[in-house]
């Protein structure tokens, strides 16, 4: 769609904005906005069969028979309207407005209805029309062009080209821009984040040739059916975008889409837009795809998703953890949970629980394309819920690709995102591998910024790194390709590490002091196992002596204890709180032991994570005990993790620059403020 084309029917819907300025607050101008410009498209798209639809209501309404079918195929679309009001009626009858305007939405079909419920329509009709505005919101839209056809302004006939194709108005595809960019406006004003509302279209077509690029040669047999499904479906904008590519491949081809969103408005755009391009509305689901799973059991060909970055999931925690507990593996949550403030790990989760079997013969099987922030890479320890969940993805080998994107590229977030690429049927050449693309420098800029949007992806650079994927596995192995540092392929295993305990041991000296006295005295085990005011009498002749063993220290405490007549209490406690308080930690001083083993002294425990195909105790000798002749591994504490450090395998070392460019480039400054000053002062 033409940038203007689309700014203008966007400002044309916004403009409502001015008259509801006063009675409204800016954030509740999208509740006004968003439910007429939906229904002024419905209106639209049914006008050309309105007086047909009509004519088949009268002629059945009577009958003993279920009409609906009968009045869908008279519309040509899944919803029908058997009203003879339109928008520009109820407006020319303002002091009526309110009641035809709700006598008009009650004689849509069911499906339609449901869609303006959502938005609470029938309690802003009211609300406008007590302020005395309705007509004139109503009047508004009436003027607004939705219709999806060119006609002709006299006879209403459809406008064809030379070749008798019908000339566009407003299509499906451009409208979804309009939708979003009012999405965006009412996101903005009522502080809300856009991006969990929709993605850039380039960013949903990017995503969508990653998706299905290797099912170029099936998608073009005849006869071809695929099922897509988007748990986090926003507008709708990733499931159009999917139909339209494959049916671009394969014209023939059948494409069933489905959807699950949270967001009411968002739900409604998207269920009224299938609606118009002739998919089952009742596939658009509403509500939490984590506690309501609105397709449970079903499965499908590709899914997709934009979930939102970094949004917790404490609301549906009882519900998720039940889950886990009660179904395990067999459950969509079993692999393990992340944390609770970023529920990304768990909508992968249940995109995977939603992929087709591979049958014994190699069919079936589904491609997943996720989009997500750096997060769900690294984060979380060695067998923590997130470590478990990408070590459960690359066992199972699912993990095809992962795509690392520019900054700054969408609405709602400046920072790098990624798209990751899962299958459960990879082809032969990517089994047991996984290929990391960086796409980071793939942009152009954009003349004026939407939100934290600044950037994005041009149609030559979107086939650049479609391509490039596509060959990632002969561009890793060709040293002399241009774009050999651009692609990295790696085993599964490669992103596994142990997380080995280096234990280092505790080395003390031991000193009496008048701050060690003063401990002893507020130290609970102490008091509990002797007379504190007899023990710190009789020790404190000994402040200022130190021992460099505890053999000697012992000695010294128990002859200074039984001179002043104070026994020397036999429980563990004291004497482990004793050695604490007495003792001083000194590289130089005495190792102490446990039945004969080193000590370990903890405030030296250190960590590292070991590759797996490393021995560990080889990594010890090589990177630890030259440096650290005394440290060993505590082998009853290692663990198993699994990270995918993104950037770390694209990281380029740059030396700094030499010292005297720095230096010349501060003096030129130098001079040129003092130039600066100098003129401000004459």
């Amino acid at each position: 769609m033409n940038s203007s084309k689309h700014t203008e029917l966007a400002n044309h819907a916004w403009s409502v904005a001015d008259l509801l300025r006063g009675d409204y607050k800016q954030s509740d101008y999208g509740k006004v906005i968003l439910p007429f410009t939906v229904l002024r498209r419905l209106e639209c798209v049914l006008d050309p069969t309105r007086d047909k639809v009509r004519a088949e209501y009268e002629r059945l309404k009577d009958q003993n028979v279920d009409i609906s079918r009968f009045l869908r195929r008279a519309s040509g679309h899944r919803f029908y309207n058997v009203s003879g009001y339109t928008l520009k009626s109820i407006a020319n009858d303002s002091g009526q407005a309110a009641k035809h305007l709700l006598a008009y939405i009650g004689a849509f079909s069911e499906n339609a209805q449901e869609v303006m419920e959502r938005y609470e329509f029938a309690q802003q009709v009211r609300r406008l029309d007590s302020a005395n505005l309705l007509y004139r919101v109503v009047s508004r839209f009436a003027d607004l062009d939705l219709h999806p056809y060119q006609r002709d302004k006299k006879t209403g006939e459809i406008l064809t080209n030379d070749r008798g194709q019908p000339l566009v108005n407003v299509s499906n595809h451009q409208m979804g821009y309009v939708f979003e960019e009012l999405i965006r406006r009412f996101a903005e004003q009522s502080n809300e984040t856009a991006g969990e509302h929709f993605t850039p279209r380039e960013v949903i077509e990017l995503m969508v040739n990653l998706l299905v690029a290797s099912d170029d040669d099936a998608l073009s047999i005849p006869g071809t059916s695929r099922t897509v499904m988007d748990p986090a479906c926003g507008t709708g904008g990733m499931l159009s975008a999917a139909e339209e590519h494959i049916s671009k491949l394969n014209p023939s081809a059948t494409v069933t889409v489905f959807g699950q969103e949270l967001n009411p408005e968002s739900w409604a755009i998207c269920r009224s837009d299938m609606m118009i391009k002739g998919q089952d509305p009742e596939n658009i689901k509403f509500g939490n795809s984590f506690s309501d799973d609105g397709h449970r059991g079903k499965h499908f060909d590709y899914l997709l998703a934009n979930p939102p970055f970094g949004v917790e999931w404490k609301k549906v925690k009882d519900e998720i953890e039940r889950e886990y507990e009660t179904l395990g593996e067999s459950g969509r949550f079993g692999a393990g949970l992340p944390r609770i403030n970023d529920g990304s790990l768990l909508f992968l989760q249940h995109m995977i629980s939603k992929m087709k079997p591979v049958t014994a013969d190699g069919k079936g099987g589904s491609r997943i394309a996720i989009v997500f922030n750096g997060s769900p890479l690294f984060t979380g320890a060695a067998e923590s819920g997130e470590s478990r969940i990408r070590e459960w993805i690359l066992k199972n080998d699912w993990l095809e690709g992962i795509v690392a994107l520019p900054d700054q590229l969408f609405y709602n977030t400046g920072i790098s995102t990624y798209f990751w690429i899962l299958t459960n049927r990879k082809a032969k050449g990517h089994q047991g591998k996984v290929v990391l693309l960086d796409a980071r420098d793939q942009f152009a800029k954009m003349r004026k910024s939407l939100g934290d949007k600044r950037k994005y992806l041009t149609p030559e650079q979107i086939k650049a790194i479609t391509r490039l994927y596509a060959e990632a596995l002969d561009v890793a192995k060709d040293p002399d390709h241009p774009q050999h540092g651009k692609v990295k392929v790696f085993a599964n295993e490669d992103f596994g590490y142990r997380r080995i305990t280096v234990e280092r041991p505790l080395k003390l000296r031991f000193e009496v002091t008048d701050e060690t006295l003063t401990a002893l005295a507020s130290s609970k085990p102490i008091q509990k196992a002797a007379d504190v005011d007899a023990l710190i009498t009789a020790l404190k002749p000994l402040v200022g002596q130190v021992w460099t063993t505890k053999r000697a220290a012992w000695d010294a405490l128990r002859s200074a204890m039984a001179e002043a007549g104070v026994l020397w209490p036999s429980g563990t406690a004291f004497q482990k709180a004793m050695r604490d308080i007495v003792g001083v930690r000194d590289p130089e001083g005495e190792v102490q032991t446990v039945k004969g083993n080193p000590e370990p002294d903890p405030e030296l425990r250190d960590y590292e994570n070991v590759p797996l195909d490393e021995d560990v105790e080889e990594y010890l000798r090589r990177a630890v005990l030259p440096h650290i002749p005394d440290a060993w591994i505590d082998h009853e504490k290692t663990k198993i993790g699994y990270e995918i450090p993104f950037t770390r395998h694209f990281y380029v070392y740059k030396p700094p620059r030499p010292l005297a460019e720095i230096d010349a480039e501060l003096k030129a400054l130098e001079a040129e403020i003092q130039a600066l000053l100098g003129e401000v002062t004459q």
